[in-house]
């Protein structure tokens, strides 16, 4: 017993020994936290290279990963390059929009308007051109002071975390593009980083642009859509909604129905002049022909729900692009898409747009008179100009003494029109609805 009790003891000692010498021990450290490395500083622009380069001015911003630049004829004989940026893919902020889509926009627009200088290089000693063939794939540096270094635009973006790599380790810069990648995962910036886009808008409704929708108008015909544009006209229990594409350098719009489901602040959000943000369901009107959206809601115990039409700012104008009868009538316009290139007629993507016409002789006049009809007084006017034919449509118009406004006032007449591009019987046309739009030459 004495021989246990003695053996328990050196085994209490023992253990009591160990655990005071762990307790004692110096901690193993952790492995340090991995620095953040600003690669876009770490490369340069080598001007003595033999890669094509060209110092540019932004002639329009379109989004995150395409700008185009003014350059010399000697470069591009429009002296208009549409540049694609190399080794990077922002998501989409001109069709369909996605989540960071707006951010990665906003962030090549601010980093290029502060520039002192913009230069663009190719990959290669040539411009090359992309698989559209109508843009050009190119590097683009920036600098905020004549002192300092050219910045890597491209790397920048990736960087940050606005973009996703593509074809991005073929490039000159490909290696330390891929780092920035791996550097903006790990540290989960924006898009990697599994929060939501402060600036998108996470509801039932598919998020893209007017141009889009123009577009793409039996892919989304019956579906819920969201899109952004200023308000040109009041009609009918509906508006006329508006919104510019640099790209193409038109205005897309449609019209958009509330019929009776508005009243109050809901109405106000679709005051004229006000850049509003519409959601409701893509229509096929048989009625009038033509497309609209309707099923619009406004909450207002819940403004900022998703499924709302939302007010985003105010003080702006219909935007009445200045048209001549030949585009109008004749043109073409092709567009890029998901599956390749589309082309429509301009009259056609022009739908529901504000725009104006000069020097349009008018050679005939239709007056409505049936009596039971709303639109009783209204006119159509058939003009002509260089040998094209267009056609006005107006409301019922009146003076500023309230008297209607016959054929009389413009038959054989030379005028200037605003209005609204309209559709009727298969024939494209601008509806007028004031007779302040209507300017007759003396």
């Amino acid at each position: 017993m004495k021989k246990i009790f003695t053996l328990l003891i050196a085994v209490f000692l023992a253990v009591g020994c160990f655990a005071g010498c762990q307790k004692n021990q110096p901690s193993v450290p952790s492995e340090p936290e991995q620095k953040h490395v600003d690669y876009v500083s770490e490369v340069k622009l080598d001007m003595k290279s033999s890669t094509a380069k060209q110092e540019v001015t932004v002639k329009t911003f379109v989004d995150g990963d395409t700008v185009h630049f003014n350059v010399p004829t000697s470069v591009m004989e429009t002296g208009v390059l549409k540049a694609r940026f190399l080794a990077i893919n922002t998501p989409e902020s001109t069709g369909k929009i996605e989540e960071y889509g707006k951010a990665a926009s906003n962030f090549t627009k601010e980093k290029l308007s502060k520039a002192t200088s913009i230069m663009i290089e190719s990959d290669t000693s040539t411009w090359n051109a992309d698989s559209t063939g109508g843009r050009y794939l190119v590097w683009v540096w920036y600098k905020t002071a004549e002192s300092e270094d050219y910045r890597n635009l491209n790397l920048e973006i990736l960087q940050n975390g606005l973009a996703i790599a593509s074809n991005t380790g073929a490039g000159i810069y490909g290696q330390i593009c891929l780092a920035a990648i791996a550097q903006a995962e790990a540290e989960k910036l924006n898009i990697y980083s599994g929060e939501k886009d402060p600036d998108f808008f996470y509801g039932g409704a598919t998020e893209l642009t007017l141009k889009e929708l123009r577009c793409n108008l039996e892919k989304y015909k019956g579906q819920k859509v969201a899109f952004n544009g200023v308000v040109t006209m009041n009609s009918k229990n509906g508006v006329y909604v508006e919104e510019y594409d640099a790209e193409t350098n038109m205005y897309y719009g449609m019209y958009v129905y509330y019929g009776f489901n508005l009243s109050g602040e809901g109405l106000e959000i679709l005051t004229v002049g006000n850049e509003v943000r519409i959601v409701g369901s893509l229509q096929f009107y048989e009625g009038g022909g033509t497309y609209q959206v309707s099923d619009l809601s406004y909450r207002a115990m819940k403004p900022d729900d998703p499924n709302n039409i939302q007010k985003l700012s105010d003080g702006h104008k219909a935007a009445h692009q200045l048209t001549d009868a030949k585009k109008f009538v004749e043109s073409k316009v092709t567009i890029d898409g998901q599956e390749g290139p589309m082309t429509f007629d301009y009259a056609e993507l022009a739908m529901c747009t504000s725009l104006e016409m000069k020097n349009l002789k008018v050679v005939d006049i239709y007056t409505t008179d049936k009596e039971d009809s709303s639109s009783k007084g209204a006119m159509t006017l058939t003009c002509e100009v260089d040998g094209i034919t267009v056609y006005i449509r107006t409301t019922v118009l009146r003076d500023a003494d309230g008297n209607i406004i016959t054929a009389d006032a413009y038959n054989g007449k030379t005028i200037d029109v605003k209005g609204i591009v309209d559709c009727f019987a298969g024939k494209y046309q601008i509806k007028v609805f004031s007779a302040n739009d209507i300017a007759v030459h003396n």
